[in-house]
């Protein structure tokens, strides 16, 4: 029995194991990279392969160095595809830990997580390789399916699915601008086949050829190979420049729109987390976070940059939303970290900075003008009794400072 117990145990530990290094795979491959130096790494170096996978395709389509570098291009592809095949197994396998799929049989979690776009770039950007031991034809024509390697940085890019969400939000308005532009199309190559098909039948002999003449001057490219020659289809023409102009930059403008609302979107959702990471506005309601938000604005401070100069006029207060700040004094260093804030001496007693404040590590600080302290300071009763609280409490311990040789924060 003893035996027994002691195999169920050990068949119950490797799971957990094998649990655990699957979410590690997870987190390492999926997760945000910033605090995880594993993840910063791989996703780094897979960042710089793409980068050399493109390079090196370009380069060897170049005659010359083609078939000079034969050998080692071939080497540089071969390893290019074991690293991506290992990074789309480990991404199929630990897709399970993924929160969305959690209800789900592995297979079926697997079969939706390869099922997702950038998962099928994965796929295009080594299936060429494979294909071409499977099928029995000459597939180098498939090696141009390569270019998909570079749609892999699309994994790695904020501002691409940014994009993209905008795109996505935006396929109503971008496809009624698409059937408008396609009206605008129909309706200048019908206009200019009946008004030049008489003088140039070999051009503008049906519909069909016409369009390429609208096209091009609908996007205002103007190859200028196709062009009218009679006064009426050369007035219709220059109508249809002028509605061009407006009608193709409609896509763009939906896209421009969409995509300042988005980092809009963003800038409000991470400012409203850093501003609850704040012990001192914790308790206040929606609306007054709201408010605040509107007063405060986020800056970034890399380790060993000085935030504050003694003897500089202040200019704002600051909150710690992460990281560490050091407050240099006589007598050593008073480290502040995420909740603290410092700065308000200066203003409440309307005097220069005495302090240097540098920081520790970096750090996102949320600062506080001169003008918006005053405003917060009668708009917010509680936070006002709450910071002077602080400083008076920060005054009266640098006061017994002074004493040993140390003077009050910044």
């Amino acid at each position: 029995m003893p035996v027994v117990e002691g195999q169920g145990l050990q068949q119950v530990i490797k799971p957990r194991r094998l649990r655990r290094l699957r979410k590690r795979v997870h987190d390492v491959l999926e997760l945000d990279a910033t605090h995880d130096p594993w993840s910063g790494a791989i996703n780094t170096g897979l960042v710089v392969l793409i980068f050399l996978n493109v390079v090196a395709f370009s380069a060897e389509t170049v005659p010359s160095l083609g078939e000079a570098y034969a050998g080692a291009f071939e080497a540089f592809n071969i390893v290019s595809v074991a690293i991506f095949t290992v990074e789309y197994v480990a991404r199929l396998w630990s897709a399970i830990e993924i929160n969305v799929f959690k209800g789900l049989k592995p297979w079926r979690a697997r079969q939706r997580f390869a099922l997702r776009p950038m998962q099928l770039i994965d796929l295009f950007a080594i299936l060429p390789f494979y294909l071409s031991f499977i099928l029995p034809l000459d597939l180098r024509v498939l090696r141009v399916l390569r270019v998909f390697r570079f749609l892999k940085l699309a994994r790695y890019s904020p501002a691409l699915h940014s994009l993209g969400r905008v795109i996505s939000s935006e396929r109503r308005a971008l496809v009624g601008a698409l059937l408008v532009m396609i009206a605008l199309l129909l309706f200048a190559a019908t206009g200019i086949y009946f008004l030049e098909r008489q003088a140039q039948p070999e051009i503008f002999g049906s519909i069909p050829a016409a369009a390429w003449w609208a096209l091009a001057t609908l996007t205002t490219v103007g190859y200028g190979d196709v062009v009218p020659v009679t006064p009426l289809g050369k007035l219709f023409g220059g109508l249809i420049m002028i509605f061009g102009l407006g009608m193709f930059a409609l896509p763009i403008a939906i896209i421009a729109t969409g995509f300042g609302q988005e980092a809009n979107r963003r800038e409000f959702v991470v400012t409203w987390g850093m501003v609850a990471r704040v012990p001192l506005f914790a308790q206040l309601d929606a609306g007054s976070v709201v408010e605040i938000m509107g007063l405060l604005y986020s800056r970034q401070f890399e380790a060993g940059a000085k935030v504050i100069v003694a003897g500089a006029r202040p200019e704002a207060m600051y909150f710690i939303a992460s990281g560490e700040v050091a407050v240099k004094t006589a007598g050593g260093e008073v480290i502040l970290g995420e909740g603290d804030f410092f700065g308000e001496m200066a203003l409440i007693e309307e005097r220069a900075h005495n302090k240097n404040v540098i920081a520790r590590t970096k750090c996102r600080l949320l600062a506080l003008d001169r003008d918006d302290f005053e405003h917060l300071m009668h708009r917010e009763p509680e936070i006002a009794s709450h910071i002077r609280g602080v400083a008076q409490a920060r005054s009266k311990a640098g006061g017994a400072r002074r004493k040993a040789g140390s003077i009050k924060l910044a």
